[in-house]
């Protein structure tokens, strides 16, 4: 099967593919070790900072500054297709971030239209979420990935309906005024595979362009997409990147 994307975009700095180049390699496919489901869920350590502990969304704003309008049940979240992005209230800079993640059993839809979502460090950079279980799509929009960027070096996903976990270490960009002095770094664990090591985005996360840097504050909110489809998340906290 052709791989799925474009042929007409920018072409990324210092590389010899486009944005969401459709002819850019898969990642290689593997098996991520332990059992689907309960392995992925990892308690937080005594310093973790919980965001979500299944109870409820109250730590969370909508889209307009209001109450987070998505589901809670089971220990879960779950997207409401349509009612816009979530963030969160608390706001924070460099990281340990761990959560999990499961498409919808149901398999409708293929390529960026099939169980879609995104993890937004600062509410900015995307780390992209996917059912990418025997769903071709294009490279630097495979799950695990720095959307639009940087594709992931391996795809470990499991299949639709099991519990997946991000482990991302975040370190954010550095700006003297309107200059950029260090950009960002992050490395991800994809269901306690790596996938990401010390990668540096190239700026901002957006579709079908280069992404650029903007000054921006050294902390922000973790934000979660609502791209049409019925998401879940569990078990999300953060550790500060401090002493």
């Amino acid at each position: 099967m052709a791989n799925v994307g474009y042929t007409d975009t920018p072409f990324l700095p210092n590389s010899p593919y486009r944005v969401h180049d459709a002819a850019r390699p898969q990642p290689r496919i593997i098996t991520p070790g332990g059992v689907p489901g309960a392995a992925c869920f990892l308690p937080a350590p005594s310093d973790g900072i919980a965001l979500f502990d299944g109870t409820d969304l109250s730590g969370w704003v909508g889209k307009d500054g209001g109450p987070a309008p998505w589901k809670v049940e089971n220990g879960y979240m779950e997207v409401a297709p349509r009612t816009g992005d979530i963030r969160t209230k608390v706001e924070f800079g460099n990281c340990q971030l761990h959560l999990e993640w499961a498409t919808p059993s149901e398999v409708v839809g293929d390529s960026q239209g099939r169980g879609n979502s995104g993890v937004f460090l600062l509410g900015l950079y995307e780390i992209q979420v996917l059912d990418c279980f025997n769903n071709p799509t294009y490279a630097d929009g495979t799950a695990g990935a720095i959307y639009g960027q940087v594709p992931p070096l391996v795809n470990p996903s499991r299949g639709p309906g099991e519990w997946q976990s991000y482990d991302i270490i975040w370190e954010g960009p550095e700006f003297n005024g309107d200059q950029l002095v260090q950009p960002a770094k992050v490395t991800v664990l994809f269901n306690g595979v790596v996938v990401q090591h010390g990668a540096h985005p190239i700026g901002i996360t957006g579709h079908r362009n280069v992404g650029e840097y903007r000054p921006h504050p050294p902390v922000g909110p973790l934000r979660l997409q609502d791209h049409g489809n019925p998401m879940r998340f569990r078990n999300i906290w953060y550790r500060p990147l401090t002493g």
